[in-house]
């Protein structure tokens, strides 16, 4: 967790205009990762951002999130669109959120949109 945190301090250190985060919170708790996501939250703003993740949480407030299945895309949109189209997303969603089980499954890849 600590190796990430680090990794995360340096690239936002050089005011990146795209900013790519890979698994960054993985090995940190949900707390702790709650905290990281508030701080980047306001450090992502105004960079395109990408957001590699496992963990749904982590791409919730994304502009848009593209679910990845085996390879492929199998589904887009803003949390709200994915809940209402993509059974797989609410799988995922439910899964991880809903009864606070850890899935890992298909990834999930949020985009912050630059703004």
């Amino acid at each position: 967790g600590q190796k990430q945190r680090i990794a995360i301090a340096r690239a936002l250190l050089t005011q990146p205009s795209i900013l790519i985060l890979d698994d960054s919170t993985s090995s940190v708790d949900v707390e702790t990762e709650t905290r990281i996501q508030d701080a980047l939250e306001d450090m992502m703003r105004g960079r395109t951002s990408f957001v590699v993740a496992q963990r749904i949480s982590t791409v919730l407030k994304a502009d848009k999130i593209v679910v990845i299945d085996r390879g492929r895309i199998v589904a887009q949109g803003t949390h709200a669109e994915l809940m209402r189209s993509s059974p797989i997303y609410r799988e995922i969603y439910e899964s991880q959120l809903g009864n606070g089980a850890q899935l890992t499954g298909p990834a999930l890849i949020g985009q912050e949109a630059q703004g």
